[in-house]
This record gives structure tokens, C-alpha cells and sequence, in this order.
């Protein structure tokens, strides 16, 4: 398993939580998903054999946020 913390921007309520971190564990390959409103972060466990990181950024972007 890899972990890299991402930079989001727009994320400010649980619902913005709940809404990224559904959108990820969706995904075949994504382990532990923690998020961080105060630090506009995203740290994302994943099988790089299994999810890309293009793969996990564009899930978040669908979701109306901004990976930077």
C-alpha cells in the first residue's frame, strides 16, 4: 500500500467528508481515507497496481473540489 496526502480545495463541512471519502473507497484499490478540513488535505491509502493516482485525483475533482 502507498499514502500520499493530497491539497483540496473546497472542502468545508462533513458533507464535503462524506462526499470525497465515498467517492474514493468506491474505488477497487483504495484502503484508508482521512481527511483533514482544517489543513485542506486528503492523505489516501491505495494498490498502485490496482487505482492510479490520476484515477483517485479525478474522483475528487467529479466531486466538485479542486486537487492542487
Amino acid at each position: 500500500m502507498e499514502k500520499k496526502v493530497l491539497n483540496v480545495e473546497g472542502m468545508s463541512c462533513l458533507h464535503c467528508v462524506n462526499a470525497v471519502t465515498n467517492a474514493l473507497t468506491a474505488l477497487d484499490g483504495v484502503g484508508d481515507v482521512a481527511i483533514d478540513l482544517e489543513g485542506k488535505t486528503v492523505a489516501v491509502e491505495y494498490d498502485g497496481d490496482k487505482v492510479s493516482l490520476d484515477a483517485i485525483r479525478d474522483a475528487i475533482e467529479e466531486e466538485g473540489y479542486d486537487v492542487v
